[in-house]
């Protein structure tokens, strides 16, 4: 479909870089990665064409079998590829990172992000993660210096948290949306197809009691017809055992406007491979979601 727009081949563009193509005959930056598990590109162009440019897409992939299915779809596919969108970014302690935090504007990401979920710690720190755990191990090289080396030559080669796929179980969600039309305080409400509720998600994992790690980001699939969240998990915690999600937060709720009042209650969930999706895992291109490389 790309090619069909484009005129002709495609220009060799290496991963996350950009490159330039033709989209109805106008120039488009592209961007080279693969965010749905495939190679794709992601374009780039004057607001004042976008229209256009969109339109030129639609028609180009009829034959493709290109459906427009909304906006609130199209973080799903995460879900199923395995990629944790947003991790609490690593920047608010350190006496390094203090000038860039003096730096920021308050009205941005880091400034205005919120954070929910029923993980909670007085220690920020806590909240942090490593490339290891969410699965860029690949891609962590000690070949130049920057914020955060030292500590990660530390880390290498030390078995670590890894990322993994929950799939929910369905009594537990349907026992969560009956609580709606009950007598008290509701569970959590989980919307469709995304039940985030801020900027970065924290559930506590549970295994017998302790705490084994935490869910970052959940939604619906209707692909896997399931409820399914990226998560980091301890090491010792293998594929097909089963957690429990303590899905709301603390005390009936924060007082943050996608929060209404509810009670805390678990949902269980089977630990599953990731990607999720066998389709990604067994057809799509080699990268390193499925082979631990670069590409």
């Amino acid at each position: 479909m790309i090619e069909r727009l484009n005129g002709g081949p495609l220009p060799e563009i290496k991963f996350f870089n950009m490159g330039v193509i033709k989209i109805a005959g106008r120039k488009v930056r592209a961007l080279r990665h693969g965010m749905a598990g495939a190679p794709g590109l992601e374009v780039w162009g004057p607001y004042a064409e976008r229209e256009e440019i969109r339109a030129a897409i639609v028609e180009a992939g009829r034959d493709f079998g290109l459906r427009e299915v909304g906006a609130r779809a199209y973080s799903t596919n995460t879900l199923e590829s395995g990629w944790i969108p947003s991790p609490l970014p690593a920047v608010y302690s350190g006496e390094k990172m203090k000038a860039y935090r003096q730096w920021l504007p308050a009205t941005g990401y880091e400034g205005a992000g919120a954070m929910s979920g029923s993980f909670v710690s007085d220690r920020i720190e806590d909240y942090y993660l490593t490339p290891y755990e969410l699965g860029y191990g690949i891609f962590v090289k000690f070949d130049h210096d920057y914020i955060g080396r030292q500590a990660l030559e530390k880390l290498a080669g030390k078995p670590h948290r890894r990322k993994v796929t929950l799939a929910w179980n369905a009594d537990d969600v349907l026992r969560v949306f009956r609580s709606l039309l009950e007598k008290g305080d509701p569970c959590k409400y989980i919307d469709v197809p995304q039940p985030n509720y801020s900027s970065a998600t924290y559930d506590r994992l549970l295994k017998d009691g302790r705490t084994v790690g935490v869910s970052m980001f959940s939604g619906y699939s209707y692909n896997e017809r399931s409820y399914l969240s990226l998560a980091v998990v301890d090491p010792d915690i293998e594929i097909g055992e089963e957690v429990r999600l303590v899905w709301g937060e603390e005390g009936g709720g924060t007082r943050k406007p996608t929060v209404e009042r509810h009670r805390q209650t678990e949902i269980r969930a089977i630990v599953s491979p990731v990607p999720y999706s066998e389709v990604a895992r067994t057809s799509y291109a080699q990268g390193w979601r499925s082979t631990g490389r670069a590409v």
